[in-house]
Parts: C-alpha cells; sequence; structure tokens
C-alpha cells in the first residue's frame, strides 16, 4: 500500500506547478522506476557522487519523521543517458536504519537503487511530490556542477519516501537541462517522421502532368 502523504512542507505539491511544461509535468508524476523510464532513451549509468554520514537537508527530516540533527546515510548519484548528465539523484536514510532494514543501499555501488526499491513487496512508497527549486536549495548547488546553462535559474525536483518495516529512506531526483533538451529534440524528430509522407505527396502533386502521347 502507498504511504499516505504528509504535506509538511508547502513548497513540495502532489499536483505539478501550473507553470511546470507538459513534459516536467509528466516526468514529475511518472509512478515506478525513474531509472527505468531513462532506458527509454537511451543507455543509462549510474555515477557515485558522494557517500557518507550527514545531517537531513532542512526541508527533508519532517518528511523522513526524524529530528533536524538526526545522522543519516547519503548516496548522492548522477544518472546518465548515453553518457551525459539526466538526473541528480540525493538518497537519505536514518544512519541506524542503513546498518539494518536498509543496509544493502551502502553497498550498491554503481547499481541503482531501483534495485532495492521495486523488487521487495515489503517496500511501500509515498505519493510523489515536486517542485522548482533555486539557487537557495542545497541540492540545486549540488546538480548546478552538472550542466553549464547560466540561463537555468530553476530545476525541477520530484521526491519520495519508501518504507521497510516502517524504515523511511527518501529519494529526490532533480532533473537536468539536458533531459528537457532530450525530450524536445525527440518530439521534433517525431513530428519531422510523421510530416514526411505528406511532403512527399505534395511534391508529387506538384510535378507537372505528362504530356499524353500523340
Amino acid at each position: 500500500m502507498p504511504i499516505p502523504h504528509d504535506p509538511v512542507d508547502a513548497h513540495w505539491r502532489v499536483a505539478p506547478r501550473a507553470t511546470f511544461t507538459t513534459d516536467q509535468k509528466d516526468w514529475a508524476t511518472r509512478g515506478g522506476s525513474l531509472t527505468a523510464h531513462l532506458r527509454t532513451l537511451g543507455a543509462v549509468s549510474v555515477s557515485v557522487t558522494r557517500e557518507a554520514i550527514d545531517m537531513p537537508f532542512a526541508d527533508e527530516w519532517r518528511a523522513l519523521r526524524i529530528g533536524p540533527r538526526t545522522p543519516c546515510w547519503v548516496r548522492e548519484v548522477v544518472l546518465n543517458v548515453d553518457g551525459v548528465p539526466f538526473v541528480a539523484a540525493h538518497s537519505i536514510v536514518p544512519l541506524a536504519e542503513s546498518a539494518g532494514v536498509w543496509q544493502a543501499m551502502r553497498s550498491l555501488r554503481t547499481r541503482p537503487l531501483a534495485e532495492l526499491l521495486y523488487s521487495d513487496s515489503s517496500v511501500a512508497r509515498s505519493a510523489l511530490v515536486s517542485r522548482r527549486l533555486t539557487a537557495r536549495h542545497p541540492l540545486y548547488r549540488l546538480a548546478a556542477g552538472l550542466f553549464d546553462d547560466a540561463a537555468v535559474h530553476a530545476l525541477v525536483a520530484r521526491r519520495s519516501v519508501f518504507e521497510r518495516y516502517r524504515a523511511p529512506l527518501m529519494v529526490t531526483e532533480c532533473m537536468l537541462p539536458a533531459l528537457w533538451s532530450r525530450l524536445s529534440s525527440s518530439l521534433r524528430e517525431s513530428h519531422r517522421e510523421h510530416s514526411r509522407p505528406l511532403e512527399h505527396l505534395v511534391s508529387h502533386s506538384r510535378r507537372p502532368a505528362r504530356p499524353e502521347p500523340k
């Protein structure tokens, strides 16, 4: 059963903001494994950027139902598609649970976390929530080094809490500009493919009629 959503932070919303593009609304609310969705776009690889003991972000501890200074195990990775960073992911679990219920998280190396989350029937998931991240949010600052477009001042992120035997694990996925660029180019290519038969017919209709043989 899904975990009931507790709206503890007004910035994170179940319904995507109206200002999101169609693609952003779609990817912010897609169920299942984000890694699996990315595989429809190309070859996915995982780069681990940090694994360490740390404290939760200011907007995380309430959703995890822990204290603001509870030691946690943090895993941060980049999901690349065809070698290009598409998503920066930040996963956090109370330190005690990382040595117990969620201990497998600490030995994943470059395997995706999805291997743990979607293959175990004892794992429940909360509703997905999303928001825009600006430079004031620490996850934006972590993701900012993965793209060089200075015109991008906000990033779309989504998160949910997974529970296994009441032990929480939060996954936040920050989607990078390269993802939206790939989706836009794929849509343009699709439109070109669909328009080619029509163009072919039009070009043939404009050819001068052959003269009748005498």
